[in-house]
C-alpha cells in the first residue's frame, strides 16, 4: 500500500498565502471605513496625477487685476474662477489641485524612504539579536529622544528649503516607528517553522529576511505606513507655513495657508480651503490606518 506524498512546503505556503489574501480582500470589500477612506485617497491620487488636465488655469499665472476675487458662492459673476483668486490673482482651484500633487509626493516619498531605513534596521536587529540588536536599539532610542519638528526646522534652515530637502529630511526623521515594529515582529517570526526550515535548507540571509520574514510581517507595517504618511503631510504643512518648507511659487497647501494669513479676516476662504484639503487628506490616511488595523486583526468596520 503506497502512501500519498505530501505537497511540498513551498506549495503549501503559496496556497496559504493566496487564501489569506483572498480573505483580506473579502473583508475589505465589506469594511465601510476602508471603502470610504480608500475612495478619498484614490480620488486625491487621481487628482494629483491628472492635475494638468483638471486645472482650468495655470496655477502660476499671475493677474493682479483679478486679485482676491471671491469664490462662486460669494460672487457668481466671476465664473472663470470658481474658488476665487489669491493675493496675486492666481486661480485658487488650480493651485489646490496642484497642491494635491505636492502633498502626495511628500507623503509617499518621505514614507517610502523612512520605511526602507526603519524596516532594514528592524529586520537586522530582530534577526541577529545580541550586540547588533543593542546597537540598533540605542540608535532608535536616540532618534526617539529628538523632537522631529525642531530637528526638521534646524536642518532645513541650514541646508535650505525646497521640495526635495523636505522629503529627504522627513524621510530621515520618520523611520523610528518602522524600526520598532519591524524589530518586534521579526523576533516573533524567527520562532516560526518557515524561518527554521529556510535556515536548514541553507537559504541566504537576504532571502530569509526579505522573502520569508518581511512578507509575513507586512500587516503591522502597513498600519505604521499610514500613520507616518499623515504625519509627513502635517509636518510639511507646518514647515511650509513657517516658511521653511516648499517654496513659492509651488502650490503647497501649507504654503497657501502661510500666504493667506495676512488676508484671513477679509478673505477667509483663502485659509479655509487649503486647511480643509489638509484635513480631508490627513483624515482619510488615518481612517485607512484604522481600517487596516481592523482588517489585519480581525476587527469589523
Amino acid at each position: 500500500m503506497t502512501r500519498q506524498a505530501t505537497p511540498p512546503i513551498a506549495g503549501r505556503l503559496e496556497e496559504e498565502t493566496l487564501v489569506r489574501r483572498l480573505g483580506f480582500w473579502r473583508k475589505a470589500a465589506r469594511h465601510r471605513t476602508f471603502l470610504f477612506s480608500a475612495a478619498i485617497l484614490v480620488a486625491l491620487l487621481l487628482i494629483a496625477i491628472f492635475a494638468p488636465l483638471l486645472a482650468s488655469h495655470d496655477p502660476y499665472l499671475q493677474n493682479v487685476a483679478m486679485r482676491l476675487k471671491p469664490p462662486f458662492w460669494h460672487d457668481n459673476t466671476v465664473a472663470q474662477h470658481l474658488l476665487g483668486t489669491d493675493q496675486l490673482g492666481r486661480d485658487y482651484l488650480s493651485r489646490l489641485i496642484y497642491g494635491a500633487r505636492i502633498s502626495m509626493m511628500i507623503a509617499i516619498g518621505a514614507t517610502l524612504m523612512s520605511a526602507i531605513i526603519g524596516v532594514t534596521l528592524g529586520l537586522l536587529a530582530g534577526y541577529y539579536g545580541g550586540w547588533i540588536d543593542t546597537a540598533i536599539s540605542t540608535i532608535i532610542t536616540t532618534r526617539l529622544s529628538m523632537p522631529i519638528i525642531l530637528i526638521a526646522l534646524a536642518v532645513v534652515a541650514i541646508v535650505g528649503p525646497s521640495l526635495t530637502v523636505v522629503i529627504i529630511v522627513l524621510g530621515l526623521l520618520l523611520w523610528d516607528q518602522f524600526a520598532v515594529v519591524t524589530r518586534v515582529a521579526t523576533q516573533q517570526a524567527c520562532a516560526r517553522d518557515y524561518v527554521t526550515a529556510a535556515q536548514v535548507m541553507g537559504a541566504s540571509l537576504p532571502h530569509i529576511l526579505f522573502r520569508e520574514i518581511l512578507p509575513n510581517i507586512r500587516a503591522p507595517l502597513m498600519v505604521v505606513a499610514t500613520v507616518e504618511m499623515a504625519q509627513a503631510v502635517l509636518l510639511e504643512a507646518a514647515l511650509s507655513f513657517l516658511g521653511l518648507g516648499v517654496q513659492a511659487p509651488l502650490p503647497s497647501w501649507g504654503l497657501m495657508l502661510s500666504e493667506a494669513k495676512t488676508s484671513m479676516f477679509f478673505s477667509p476662504w483663502l485659509i479655509v480651503l487649503p486647511g480643509a484639503c489638509l484635513f480631508v487628506l490627513a483624515l482619510a490616511i488615518n481612517l485607512m490606518g484604522d481600517a487596516m488595523r481592523d482588517l489585519t486583526s480581525g476587527g469589523r468596520g
